[in-house]
């Protein structure tokens, strides 16, 4: 038994950095080498592209890496592991066989099933979905590489299970080493999203060296522990701000449910061990739970949608009389129409740009003829008759379909995980049987300020706190996190929900969490609802609240003089 396994990431969606495969593997000492290609749009995509061909849905990507890579990878003897079979790992595994027999290159292709459940969908109470993928854990992969798989094709697993699969393999884990699954758990979330965890959509980027990022590694040992790096000379940054920063991407409270371990986040310790070296330990594993995550992607109609230029005086008594005119032209009303005004104006602008304002519409519905051309057609029809200096920003389309995205829960039990190895023989692989009822984190209120931090400045927030956010179906995550521990102590005070609220005035009239991690002085929200219903269907501004974090920082508080520069 090896005493460190090397598991680097090559990919954190479908169009990440094409090249990161070879660099990768050409830039250092690697065992595995993962990419993760699927997110909650990414499997609406793919099953749109099934509708128009049973023999796709699969990452095609991935299969041009591989043409172009596969012979490096054996020729190091770098095992690989990705999620991009998405909808078809069948149809991927076949294709990476004819590509290896093409380029006559012995590599055994093993790919992991039983995601998929829309065929029994209506019977698992799930409606009746485009697509509907249950989240598989790692053991699947661990099995198909202990028997000699040197890459492994998945369907819709977790994120963290391409890295929790390999160290299993690796060490030997059972179900029962939950602390050690625990800790590569965290490891592969902190990996998945590629350079994410290297500096890339980081709060303090100035301080780094950024331009051409190097991907994670993630160096697991066999209790699980882990020291996340990249290859030697690479750009970006690896240390407690970066690895904190993933860490709290995405998720929601304390608990970080995994289909073979439930990962106790506020347990896990980071130090900076070295130059682009940060070492994890003392992750805590819980049981998983019983039943596992779907991802219930449907097809809710079509949308189309117009902007219109509004420049200059009266940009309110503008956009009423355009809204006036369209909605009374309209030949259909359709189910859905949303008008949005975003002032960018400004008085007495140098540019005609920042003297300008941005009226959107978006029409939503089942009926093609409410939201096609006559919907389009009303708006250009409008170009001479409605208000001074009347122009819009691109033409207006044909509309397109629009789906959403929600969560399912199905037992476990009734999900048939399996393996196909290189010789066909196929391997059911039995749920972890330690599952236990679903703990609900606690929501944490901010505790009383008890101490005098002394004067203040009215400064952003940002000054000294950083932040990570992102979507979850239609909630986002808002992860913000200090640097020392008094300034922790600080903001745990301040930001509470209802601060929150009054910063973010966005979120004022929704349900907010509240969650608390000392150990990396951070404090993480999820705001429900606040994407409608899910990144595919919503055209909020920033649909997937990337950059709701930046927003937050970007407020004036009254920051204590003592931890400002």
């Amino acid at each position: 038994m090896t005493d460190v396994v090397r598991i680097g990431n090559a990919s954190g969606f479908y169009g990440d950095r094409f090249s990161a495969v070879q660099e990768m593997l050409e830039g250092g000492e690697l065992d595995y080498l993962t990419g993760d290609y699927l997110a909650e749009l990414t499997m609406l995509i793919l099953g749109r592209d099934r509708m128009k061909d049973p023999s796709t849905g699969y990452a095609k990507t991935f299969l041009h890496q591989m043409r172009e890579n596969l012979a490096l990878a054996r020729d190091r003897d770098v095992k690989i592991v990705t999620n991009a079979g998405g909808l078809n790992p069948h149809g991927l595994a076949v294709a990476l066989r004819e590509l290896a027999a093409e380029l006559d290159i012995d590599a055994q292709i093993a790919f992991v099933s039983g995601d998929d459940l829309v065929k029994q969908a209506a019977a698992l109470n799930l409606g009746s979905p485009l697509t509907a993928n249950a989240y598989l854990g790692g053991f699947g992969i661990k099995t198909a590489l202990t028997r000699g798989a040197d890459i492994v094709v998945t369907g819709r697993v977790t994120d963290a299970s391409l890295a929790v699969g390999p160290a299993a393999a690796a060490f030997g884990w059972g179900y029962d080493d939950l602390d050690a699954i625990a800790g590569a758990v965290v490891a592969g979330h902190i990996i998945e999203c590629g350079a994410q965890a290297t500096g890339g959509n980081y709060s303090f980027f100035t301080e780094i060296e950024m331009g051409h990022l190097g991907f994670p590694i993630a160096e697991i040992h066999p209790d699980g522990s882990s020291v996340i790096t990249k290859h030697e000379g690479t750009g970006g940054a690896v240390n407690i701000g970066t690895v904190t920063s993933q860490l709290l991407y995405e998720v929601r409270g304390p608990r970080y449910y995994n289909p073979d371990a439930t990962a106790r986040l506020d347990s896990v310790q980071l130090t900076q061990q070295g130059p682009d070296r940060v070492h994890i330990s003392a992750a805590t594993g819980e049981a998983p739970p019983t039943d596992l995550k779907v991802s219930l992607n449907n097809l809710a109609g079509l949308r189309n949608e117009i902007s219109v230029v509004l420049t200059g005086m009266d940009i309110e008594a503008k956009a009423e009389l355009f809204r006036t005119q369209f909605e009374a032209e309209l030949p259909s009303r359709p189910a859905e129409l949303e008008w949005t005004l975003v002032r960018h104006d400004r008085p007495d602008a140098d540019t005609e740009e920042q003297a300008s304002a941005i009226l959107h519409c978006v029409a939503r519905d089942t009926d093609p003829k409410k939201v096609g051309r006559g919907f389009a057609d009303t708006a250009v029809q409008l170009a001479l008759a409605s208000f001074p200096g009347f122009t819009m920003t691109a033409p207006p389309g044909h509309g397109s379909p629009y789906g959403v995205f929600e969560p399912g829960y199905v037992d476990v039990a009734l999900v048939h995980h399996r393996v196909t190895q290189p010789d066909g023989v196929s391997v059911e692989i039995e749920p972890s049987p330690v599952r236990a009822a679903l703990v609900v984190d606690e929501d944490a209120p901010a505790p009383a300020a008890t101490t005098d931090w002394g004067p203040t400045v009215m400064a952003p927030l940002g000054t000294i706190i950083g932040s990570r956010s992102g979507d979850k179906g239609g909630s986002a995550n808002v992860g913000v996190w200090a640097r020392g521990d008094d300034e922790y102590a600080w903001l745990d005070a301040l930001l509470s929900t209802d601060k929150l609220k009054e910063l973010l005035p966005e979120a004022a009239d929704l349900v907010v969490h509240r969650y608390r991690l000392p150990n990396l002085r951070a404090v993480n929200f999820v705001i429900e609802g606040i994407l409608g219903r899910g990144v595919a269907e919503n055209v909020r501004f920033d649909p997937q609240a990337k950059g709701l974090g930046e927003w937050l920082r970007s407020r004036h508080v009254p920051i204590p003089q003592r931890f400002l520069p």
